[in-house]
């Protein structure tokens, strides 16, 4: 929501009180209903693709692993470079404290980390599961997840400032991440963390984010007057791009026996919605960010330090020999959980 429909809202509700809750009240249901249609959607049709091809129902062109990895270059190279582009073309970048916003963005995920192998202490668990509960703490669906949920609850403005908020993100998963992971296991596949870090500037996806946020930013400083349709292209690139990843989520998602792992997947629950939230959030207060632009840099770094387990999160206990069914439980619980978070979360930034 951009602060001129705030603006708008707010002298509305001053006319008209009992139409403008009503209002307000349908259109906080709009922005849920159509959050959970575009994240269920997503899902279940990768994931209804999958079982289609595992029963022999349906024959597609090429292989699923390859029609996973078709539609995240899809959404990573073109759609969501396009439409981030397109939204801090006209974002307000003006104040200097927004450069703290990346280092919000990586305090958020190493303190998850950093809480979920205080939670796998106390839980007593063997190294298997520590390390794969550290990657849960820490990765964070932020790319998919949190990007649609900035852009339908916060606009243009909100998602603009989500490939800031994440450029840290791929940087900590490779250098604090993965050797943490590979820490608490017992495999003897060893890749040197410099080679990783080494493979990020050669990265088609992090170098293709790292340009749009460029341009965009070069594109706002100079004063070029967006053309109208890219308003457009942005309302729907963000949405579809969302699908598209979430639907190769879908493709290769696999449900355990999550009352397995119910201790582990509450312990996470509370440091991905509660701890990890109110720590970044405070950061972010202290920074200043709730002055800036009606508080909108304070309203993403809640939203995108409340989002669940990231997919990618599987992937240390795949590499290293971790306990994958808590991973995959984790992942699947605090997914689930946005029925409830999400609603909350809206609530809380009508508040201001």
């Amino acid at each position: 929501m951009s602060t001129t429909h705030l603006d708008a809202e707010e002298s509305y509700c001053q006319c008209s009180p009992p139409y403008y809750i009503a209002s307000l009240k349908a259109k906080i249901m709009l922005k849920l209903i159509l959050s959970f249609i575009i994240i269920l959607f997503g899902l279940l049709l990768g994931y209804g693709i999958q079982v289609l091809v595992n029963r022999n129902a349906v024959s597609l062109p090429i292989p699923v692993d390859q029609l996973r990895k078709l539609l995240q270059k899809t959404a990573l190279l073109f759609l969501n470079p396009v439409a981030i582009v397109g939204a801090l073309w006209v974002v307000n970048i003006e104040s200097i404290r927004l450069a703290a916003l990346p280092f919000n963005g990586l305090f958020a995920i190493l303190t998850g980390g950093a809480l979920a192998l205080a939670a796998a202490k106390l839980l007593k668990l063997e190294p298997r599961k520590t390390g794969a509960m550290y990657g849960c703490g820490s990765f964070t669906n932020i790319g998919s997840i949190g990007a649609l949920i900035c852009f339908i609850f916060l606009g243009e403005q909100g998602f603009a400032l989500v490939p800031i908020y994440k450029i840290f993100e791929e940087l900590s998963y490779y250098c604090v991440g993965f050797p943490i992971a590979k820490y608490y296991s017992s495999s003897e596949k060893t890749e040197r963390t410099m080679d990783r870090i080494k493979s990020l500037g050669k990265d088609p996806f992090i170098l293709t984010a790292l340009s749009s946020i460029v341009l965009g930013g070069l594109l706002n400083w100079a004063g070029i007057q967006r053309p109208e349709f890219f308003k457009t292209v942005v309302s729907v690139f963000v949405p579809l791009g969302t699908v598209l990843l979430l639907t190769s989520i879908g493709l290769a998602l696999k449900f355990r026996r999550v009352r397995d792992y119910l201790r582990e997947c509450l312990s996470v629950s509370v440091i991905k919605f509660l701890l990890v939230p109110v720590l970044a959030s405070s950061l972010a207060y202290l920074l200043g960010f709730g002055d800036i632009d009606h508080g909108l840099p304070l309203k993403v770094v809640i939203i995108l330090s409340s989002m669940p387990v990231a997919f990618n999160a599987l992937i240390p206990p795949s590499i290293y020999d971790l306990d994958l069914d808590l991973a995959n439980s984790c992942w699947f619980f605090t997914t689930a959980l946005l029925i409830i978070i999400l609603p909350l979360l809206l609530i809380l930034l009508t508040m201001f």
